[in-house]
């Protein structure tokens, strides 16, 4: 198993505490270099370039990003929202191939500078724990991750890096 990243603990509920424009920095468009787990327990990874463009919508309560392989082929689109009420983002994905938006939501929250999103899911029959990271942002760069647990939380697995440059 390989560790790139420093998985970040999630908040605690008392401790989230989401609000408009945390998604800001996104805005724009970027070139992006990926790296991916090709087999989940592996240790090879393929790499290729991507690029994305980023709109904030609902006056910072909203973030919206068509991710792309070229200018032509869409992976898909990243749709963030904020539930204002709950005081929480959701973070969820639209497929290029299905055009299905893929719930649930994936809840998070930024603290100091680091925005980490966890969610219960299923890999075929199994129960896993998917958690997302958005970290090293400047206004020129950031990165986001994706970390995934198959024991209830107790070992992570990194499976996907993506780091992005602001064109």
């Amino acid at each position: 198993m390989t560790n790139y990243s420093t998985n970040p603990q999630p908040q605690a509920a008392e401790e989230m505490y989401g609000k408009a424009g945390e998604f800001d920095f996104l805005a724009g468009s970027w070139k992006i270099s990926h790296r991916k787990l090709k087999a989940s327990g592996g240790n090879e990874w393929e790499t290729f370039k991507g690029e994305a463009t980023c709109w904030t919508v609902l006056g910072g309560c909203g973030s919206i990003e068509e991710l792309r392989l070229s200018p032509t082929e869409v992976i898909g689109l990243g749709i963030r929202l904020l539930d204002i009420k709950q005081r929480v983002w959701l973070d969820f994905w639209v497929s290029g191939g299905n055009g299905v938006l893929a719930p649930p939501g994936m809840p998070g929250v930024f603290k100091n500078g680091v925005g980490t999103f966890e969610v219960d899911d299923l890999d075929g029959d199994q129960p896993i724990k998917v958690r997302g990271v958005w970290d090293r942002i400047t206004p020129t760069s950031c990165r986001w991750y994706q970390t995934v647990s198959r024991d209830g939380g107790q070992v992570w697995e990194d499976n996907w890096f993506m780091d992005w440059v602001r064109v």
